[in-house]
């Protein structure tokens, strides 16, 4: 298992199309500059200068780090993560608490990570087609709630209501699943220039794993298989996570209607091209995706 993920991340540097001009062996070239343009509007806009740029910068080092939004990113990653952890390592004892025998156990773990996997596809697929994030961040977190709070409510019972609880595994694994992407979209669409964009995207993702520590370690040998650490530690996470996304797109929606009270004129006067373009998304010019 170990050793094909190693190969495939190895092929995708030979196998990976970098930009859409390299598609043009079975893309039409309107069909090339249609994936352009649609790249450059969810980018926010690109300047010239980023194609340039080929050192790195200890200021967007800087700006990442004191960028309070994207630390409100993290933790909707780091809820996720925590919880996807915890999952991995106790589900075979939850389905074998559930009355399975071993081999059972570990079969009854496949339909809670079907249905992540065809979660993730499909939230993903919804919020590129309203391009909207939070809520296809929110909702998942909220599930992740719902999820454990019916596994709760069955207070270590899982062999008497094997039902109820294989569905409350199985609306924890729908939301998941589709947060990872979600959220790292979400903060990619967020930063600008590009080298901002490849620190912020990275550091927001080891931040959240930070949640996978949390994860391995709160569910208690000593309460199985209640687990009320764990599961409520995760129907916490849950909760706050979906309060942390509505603060932030709220957040996102002050940051647009302060930028959209600048004129031109007056942001013509006041910053010049180059610093408009050093600002990066705290250019006027930039629009937050919510």
């Amino acid at each position: 298992e170990g050793i094909f993920t190693v190969l495939l991340g190895i092929a995708t540097f030979f196998l990976l199309v970098d930009t859409p001009a390299l598609s043009t062996k079975w893309l039409e070239p309107d069909e090339v500059r249609f994936l352009e343009l649609q790249s450059f509007i969810k980018q926010g806009g690109r300047f010239e200068d980023e194609k340039k740029e080929d050192k790195f910068k200890w200021h967007d080092l800087k700006a990442v780090v004191t960028n309070w939004r994207l630390y409100m990113q993290a933790w909707a990653l780091l809820a996720a993560s925590a919880c996807s952890y915890g999952t991995k390592f106790t589900l075979p004892t939850i389905t074998k608490a559930m009355g399975f025998d071993n081999t059972a156990a570990q079969l009854m773990t496949v339909p809670p990570y079907f249905c992540g996997a065809v979660s993730a596809i499909f939230f993903a697929r919804l919020s590129d087609r309203f391009y909207w994030r939070m809520p296809f961040v929110a909702i998942p977190l909220g599930l992740i709630s719902i999820g454990y709070a019916v596994i709760i409510s069955l207070k270590g019972d899982l062999s008497g209501n094997i039902a109820a609880a294989m569905v409350g595994v199985i609306i924890t694994c729908l939301g998941i699943y589709p947060i990872q992407p979600a959220g790292s979209s979400w903060a990619a669409n967020n930063l600008a220039p590009a080298s901002r964009r490849a620190i912020g995207v990275a550091f927001n993702i080891c931040v959240g794993n930070l949640g996978g520590i949390i994860g391995s370690y709160m569910y208690l040998e000593s309460e199985k298989p209640k687990y009320y650490t764990g599961f409520g530690l995760s129907l916490a996470f849950g909760g706050s996570g979906v309060v942390v996304a509505l603060l932030l797109e709220l957040s996102y929606k002050w940051g647009n209607a302060k930028k959209a009270r600048m004129s031109e004129e007056e942001i013509r006067t006041r910053y010049t091209e180059e610093q408009l373009m050093d600002m990066g998304d705290k250019s006027p010019h930039f629009k937050y995706v919510l």
